[in-house]
């Protein structure tokens, strides 16, 4: 496994900054946005310029791009909303594909029509799943097409909750492009360590073959998002885990400050050694 970090994490436009600030905190790759490149994380187009500036950033910095965020609202109740969110993923792959990036970061959404990762009541019924494997199936035809692989994350506000839910999508699909990204903060909301330990070790084990990248959030018991190492996710058992059913990608780490990312860095960095 390798350490990586949200470049968001990181104040700024300018991808080579950003990219030296990852590098300087401690870590080796990072999950990408082009928000650190001045453009919108979906945006309508990629200047030529901007993939330039990025890849130059990236081999300056010597810092990989593990992935690249091509979040959007794929279960939105308005179908003029998620074409439109289609377009502009589209551009993100077609991006993440000549920067050489693997993987193209999701959202499976949800019924709530402000915020892709607000819960709704509606999120699990048929007919919200329905419209979310509909995108998913075409966003993995242009992902096929690039030659790049799309990563879903189980939440608890969206559509696709937990590791057996990604993984019926992923048999739904049929196609080897389709790939889980695992935070174990998102397997639960509120939780003794022990059921926290019992919950995310259960989705290691469902989603073992299909993990393409582990992301290293932390939550406490009554429910609150925390940096990692400060909560009650057992991160030497998660790490322990991965390990055992084979993953070796990036352990990515998001939810903190900038000031937060070295001492993170190091608690993280133990635990790969």
């Amino acid at each position: 496994m390798y350490l990586g970090i949200f470049a968001k994490t990181f104040a700024g436009t300018d991808p080579a900054a950003v990219l030296a600030a990852v590098k300087q905190a401690g870590y080796e790759t990072t999950q990408f946005n082009l928000a650190c490149a001045g453009l919108p994380s979906m945006p309508d187009a990629v200047p030529e310029q901007v993939v330039a500036a990025i890849r130059a950033a990236a081999q300056s910095s010597g810092v990989s791009l593990a992935a690249l965020s091509g979040t959007y609202n794929m279960a939105h109740p308005d179908k003029a909303v998620r074409d439109d969110g289609l377009r502009r993923l589209a551009v993100v792959i077609m991006t993440a594909a000549a920067l050489g990036v693997p993987l193209v970061t999701l959202c499976t959404g949800s019924r709530n029509a402000a915020d892709q990762w607000a819960h709704h009541p509606d999120n699990a019924t048929p007919s919200a799943w329905s419209d979310m494997a509909a995108e998913m199936a075409k966003a993995l035809v242009l992902a096929e097409d690039a030659g790049v692989d799309l990563g879903i994350e189980p939440e608890q506000a969206n559509i696709v909750t937990s590791a057996s839910d990604a993984t019926r999508l992923i048999a739904d699909m049929g196609s080897r492009h389709l790939k889980i990204v695992l935070d174990p903060a998102n397997l639960f909301e509120h939780a003794t360590p022990d059921q926290a330990r019992t919950i995310v070790a259960a989705a290691i084990d469902e989603a073992a073959g299909h993990i393409a990248m582990a992301h290293a959030k932390d939550r406490h018991g009554d429910g609150r998002f925390a940096t990692a190492g400060q909560g009650i996710v057992d991160f030497p058992d998660f790490v322990a885990r991965l390990r055992a059913v084979g993953f070796g990608g990036a352990l990515v780490t998001h939810g903190l400050s900038a000031d937060e990312a070295p001492d993170v860095a190091g608690f993280l960095r133990g635990l790969l050694r």
